[in-house]
Formats: C-alpha cells, structure tokens, sequence
C-alpha cells in the first residue's frame, strides 16, 4: 500500500499523476495526505477535487479539516464525530472534543457522505443503508478497508506533517485501511 502526499496548496502535481498512474498500474492500494494545511493557500477541498479531475480517483474524505493556513488547528474525525485538536505547537498533546459549533452541520453532511459512498462498494450494506439502519463504525472501517485494497475508495486525511498535526491518525488509518503484505498477492 501508499501514502500518496498531497501539497495542500498546490494540490496535485505532475510528479503527482505519474507516481498515482504507476500505483494504478501495479493495482496498489492507497491513501491521500492533504499535508502543508498551514500555510498560506491552503484548501483542502480544492485538493481533494484535483484528486478526482486529474487523477480519476474517487477520493473520500474520513476527516475534515478544522482551518487553515494560520488557523488549521486540528480535525473532525467523522467516523467518531469528534474534534481532534493538537493542543502545542509541535503536535506532541492531542485531545478530543465536541465538535466546533461552525462546523456541525458541514461535518455531519460529510458523514452522510462517507456512509453512503461506503455502503455504495458493498450489497449487504447498501441494503441496510437504504433501509435506513444505522451501521457500526467498525463495520463501515472494515467496508472501507475492502474498498479500499480493492482500488474502489481513497481515504483523504489532511494535517502538517512539519508541525506533526495529523500524523497519528494518518498512520492509524494505514493501520486500519491498507493491506498487510499477505492480504495482497504477489505483483507480477
């Protein structure tokens, strides 16, 4: 699997596209790191467009970002619908909180999407999905980890990695989403 980088201001490069054909042809799966969310230019969701317009993925956010540039501060995690806030500057203390009350409604319209982009890649979810029940968040994590290794789903997070913002929920999602070496067979 990949951690593909993406500069958040600006966003997907040449290099980029290369790199992300080459993944494609080697049927590696991956995720995306908004990184840079700190400075000046910075826009996440312009990037995560750029994802889908230049590289014909089909890129899912599973956090947004709370600011940017001199105000990015942390992320809503939408799985757990909670804040994760970096609380120093160099992102060593994180703490979970509600939330911020300007957010709720755009957090809770991206979860809608998560959940409905998820069930999308498998039958027996969209079946409960359209039945309106509400799915366990480990069965959808699960869900987007097939998805995922299927090359259906890229998962989006976004941070600085300079100031360590975002980092340790990027490697618990390449914990939680990417294949172990005997998930995948071998590449021919």
């Amino acid at each position: 699997g990949g951690v593909v980088v993406f500069d958040a201001v600006a966003g997907v490069e040449p290099q980029s596209e290369t790199v992300w054909r080459q993944a494609d042809r080697y049927r590696v799966p991956r995720i995306a790191f908004v990184n840079k969310m700190d400075r000046t230019g910075a826009d996440f969701y312009r990037t995560v467009q750029m994802i889908r317009d230049r590289l014909a993925a089909t890129p899912l956010p599973v956090q947004l970002p709370i600011g940017s540039e001199s105000t990015f501060g942390g992320v809503i995690d939408l799985f757990e619908m909670q804040a994760i806030v970096w609380t120093d500057d160099q992102g060593r203390t994180l703490e979970r909180r509600d939330i911020p009350e300007d957010m709720r409604q755009a957090a809770q319209e991206a979860r809608e999407t998560l959940v409905e982009r998820i069930a999308e890649t498998d039958d027996a979810l969209t079946h409960e999905y359209l039945e309106g029940k509400t799915i366990p968040n480990e069965t959808l994590k699960s869900a987007l980890r097939k998805a995922t290794i299927a090359g259906q789903l890229v998962p989006v997070l976004s941070g600085s990695a300079l100031r360590n913002k975002g980092v340790q929920p990027l490697l618990d999602a390449v914990v939680d989403y990417l294949p172990s070496p005997a998930e995948i067979p071998p590449i021919v």
